[in-house]
């Protein structure tokens, strides 16, 4: 089975110290461990809003990159890398927060809307709909009036917990998404989550 000939790596979030933990960030921190695990640092284009880090993942290369703009302005600076080193919606990999699983799910998917995501609705509007999502659950507050305060405030430690253990086991899959494909590797996390939601 062909594995996902994927080339870019995108984290969502927000820019400054008082975002850093909130649960909006959690694509960045996801970006942030596959970083570290590689050892490599960040290299930040102010003018292009862009901070960029090439990394390796089991023999095959790949950019990460974090948007700097805030959350609702992430389409230009992905759409600029994505332009510049000539790369497909369908080579790339979103990783974003989701109010609509909960703290200890992570979800691969490709194409969809954007479920008021405003950092997806940007992405969306300047690449199209066809990039690959990782979900990681954040959990819903109960009301929709309730959205913007929470994913702008920290998890609580039970739920940093849970979010913190999804990352693992989907950080542990990259490797088979890149070489068996999204299929086998959907079903992997997928059955992970469910013997293990926490």
């Amino acid at each position: 089975m062909a594995g996902l000939p994927l080339k870019l790596i995108v984290g969502l979030g927000n820019p400054g110290r008082e975002y850093a933990r909130t649960r909006h960030n959690a694509g960045w921190w996801f970006v942030d461990e596959l970083a570290a695990r590689s050892h490599r640092n960040w290299s930040r284009d102010a003018r292009e809003h862009t901070e960029l880090a090439r990394i390796d993942i089991a023999g095959t290369q790949l950019w990460l990159l974090k948007p700097t703009a805030f959350m609702n302005r992430s389409g230009p600076p992905v759409a600029a890398v994505a332009n510049f080193h000539r790369i497909e919606p369908g080579e790339i990999l979103v990783v974003h927060d989701d109010i609509d699983l909960p703290p200890g799910v992570a979800r691969l998917k490709q194409g969809g809307g954007h479920g008021g995501h405003n950092g997806l609705r940007d992405v969306i509007a300047h690449l199209g709909a066809d990039f690959w999502r990782l979900r990681l659950g954040v959990g819903h507050p109960g009301s929709s009036d309730l959205v913007l305060d929470a994913v702008l405030d920290r998890p609580t430690k039970a739920e940093q917990q849970a979010i913190d253990g999804a990352m693992a086991r989907a950080l542990e899959i990259m490797p088979e998404l890149l070489h068996s494909g999204a299929q086998k590797t959907m079903l992997s996390l997928h059955s992970r989550d469910a013997d293990d939601p926490a």
